[in-house]
């Protein structure tokens, strides 16, 4: 395992909210629901355009850790939850942070921030070395 200590930083993610990637990530996970693809349907529920899902947030998170952790570990667990909606021309700024080591367990808490508050909060566990 590389050196992991509990208050560690990780690198920032920016991520562009674009329509491509919430039509993209809504399909990707059989999501059909219409604010996720219909600017007018969205609307007509009193938000500005379509917004990402939860499971294309997960993604990113998912993402994120994996891109910092490599192939020496493996995502045990995700405890997530939404804030703020990821709207289309809005940016996320995920960052992260060590927050427990436990012999090969380690967890990471993850914030998703866009221009109206915090998008997406978890904290991601995981398994490193042997059982990764």
């Amino acid at each position: 395992m590389k050196t992991v200590t509990v208050g560690q930083g990780l690198p920032e993610l920016i991520v562009p909210i674009t329509a491509s990637a919430i039509v993209a990530g809504a399909i990707a996970t059989n999501d059909y629901e219409d604010v996720h693809h219909d600017k007018a349907a969205a609307q007509a529920t009193g938000v500005p355009d379509i917004f990402m899902n939860i499971l294309t947030s997960n993604g990113f998170v998912q993402r994120y850790v994996s891109d910092w952790c490599g192939p020496d570990a493996r995502i045990a667990a995700v405890d997530i939850r939404l804030g703020a909606p990821n709207f289309v021309g809005d940016t996320m700024r995920i960052t992260g942070e060590v927050s427990r080591v436990e012999g090969d367990e380690v967890d990471v808490r993850v914030s998703g921030r866009n221009a109206i508050g915090e998008h997406v909060a978890a904290t991601v566990t995981l398994h490193w070395g042997a059982r990764a």
